[in-house]
Parts: structure tokens; sequence; C-alpha cells
């Protein structure tokens, strides 16, 4: 267990991941699992590892994510809102150019719930005339 560690909660959606930056030479993992095993797409990759990117700090610490919940989208968003935070402990100068790409922001958007006489949220049965 390494002495200094920073840590930070990131939430998307239904997805709660927790982040220890730990420092190191920019090694990934998710879940036990390195993020290219874990995710299968670049995109998701890039999202999730953009505030590294944004603060320049890619090879500087080894994240490690314990990620739960959500769509492998969520989780993406999750941890990109996590490692935002723990870098925010570890270096509070860095809250200017975190806050204005939006990475210190919960996103809000939930999934709206379903309403009683209808299928979905907002999808009503099929009418008929008759």
């Amino acid at each position: 267990m390494a002495a200094i560690q920073f840590i930070g909660t990131g939430r998307r959606k239904t997805s709660v991941a927790r982040v220890r930056l730990i420092p190191g030479n920019g090694k990934m993992t998710i879940n036990g699992r390195d993020i290219d095993e874990f995710f299968n797409y670049e995109t998701l990759k890039v999202i999730a590892k953009e505030p590294l990117t944004i603060s320049d700090t890619v090879d500087k610490y080894d994240v490690k994510v314990t990620v739960h919940g959500g769509g492998f989208t969520g989780q993406a968003g999750a941890i990109r809102h996590g490692i935002a935070r723990a870098l925010l402990q570890a270096d509070g100068e860095l809250r200017p150019l975190l806050k204005k790409a939006g990475h210190l922001t919960r996103d809000p958007r939930m999934k709206e719930r379903k309403k009683y006489g209808l299928k979905k949220a907002r999808k009503s049965p099929q009418f008929s005339k008759r």
C-alpha cells in the first residue's frame, strides 16, 4: 500500500467510481483489469483519461478504480469525474483548468421515471378510435 494516495468519487447516471491516484508511471487499472481490457471502445478510454490528458499528468500517477452500476458509457463518465476530483486533491492549482473543461461538475441527467397509464416515461399506448 502506497503512503501517498489521492482519493476521488465520481458519479454518472447510476454508476459510481472510487478512484485512487498513486504516484507512479501511468498504469490504469479498473476493477482489477487493465483499461484496454475493460473498455472495448477507444472513445471510452479517451473519456476516462481526459482529466489526466488535460492536466498533463498521464505518466505521473497510477490510477486504480473500482466502478459499479450502470453501463459502460456511464462508468467511463464516472471514472472521469472521480479522476478529476482526485487530481484536485493532489494539486489545487489544476482547479481552473478542470473547471473550464467541465470535469468537476456532476452530470445531473438521469433516466426519467415511468408513469402509470404509459408504457415508458413518455410513450403512450397505441390510440384506437373504436
